[in-house]
């Protein structure tokens, strides 16, 4: 059964070819590469062939050869997939045996509050709600997908960015220039309701805006790699590791 189409990618191209004339300063992003690259170096490893999967298309493909690559990257592409388990498992077979895989995404808290005053103006104004900011995975679950696909080693973990802001149009820009307004297939096509505007804007001060990225990391299995004991192997009780007497409950 095919996952749900959460995303238009005909709508994600527009926006990024926006974002792309625009060419502001997309921080966020610029922030996450940073972050990939500090960790990047901290395998102190060298790589010879790398992937960067930082768009994909309709068909949500990733390109190469299968275990072609000992490095495969991705920054800010992967909460707007409509299968994310599938495009995991492809990027793991992309791999060769110990490559490494490291991603940055848009997860948990993010755009929260924008969210939250969203809610309540259209509530006010119409009576109801309609799919204004995406929906953004868990950490821990997006931990979770990792381990689904088959990598090694997995890890996620989230760095929070708060901006304050000298206004909601400050905010909107932003978003254009990352290429990260409203895509999903749901979306309401017509023009936001100035009264709706209105009090979107007197429910949203001060303008404050969460973006959590979230981090992956995996490694393509190999036998090399560090292993788990199985249960019952250990050679030393923890009572005796933490210097305390065992007593039976």
């Amino acid at each position: 059964m095919n996952p749900p189409r959460l995303f238009d990618p005909k709508a994600l191209a527009l926006h990024r070819a926006r974002a792309a004339r625009i060419a502001g300063d997309r921080f966020l992003a610029r922030e996450a590469r940073e972050s990939l690259d500090l960790r990047l170096a901290a395998t102190n490893r060298s790589f010879e062939r790398a992937l960067a999967v930082d768009a994909l298309g309709e068909d949500e493909v990733v390109p190469g050869e299968d275990g072609a690559f000992d490095l495969v990257t991705s920054v800010l592409a992967l909460h707007t997939v409509n299968d994310l388990p599938g495009v995991l498992v492809q990027i793991r077979r992309k791999l060769k045996p110990d490559g490494l895989f490291l991603g940055a995404l848009f997860g948990g808290e993010t755009l929260r509050e924008l969210r939250e005053a969203f809610t309540a103006a259209e509530i006010e104004t119409m009576g109801g709600v309609s799919p204004r900011v995406a929906p953004f995975a868990d950490v821990r679950d997006l931990g979770g997908l990792l381990q689904r696909a088959g990598f090694a080693l997995p890890v996620a973990d989230v760095e929070r960015t708060t901006v304050n802001y000298r206004g909601f149009a400050r905010l909107v820009a932003d978003l254009r220039a990352e290429g990260e307004t409203n895509a999903m297939t749901s979306r309401s096509l017509k023009p936001l309701r100035r009264a709706t505007l209105a009090a979107l804007v007197a429910a949203y001060d001060p303008v404050v805006a969460t973006f959590d990225i979230v981090y992956l990391t995996g490694w393509a299995p190999h036998e090399s790699q560090q292993q788990p004991l199985k249960p019952g192997s250990a050679k030393a009780r923890l009572a005796e590791a933490l210097g305390t007497t065992e007593r039976k409950a």
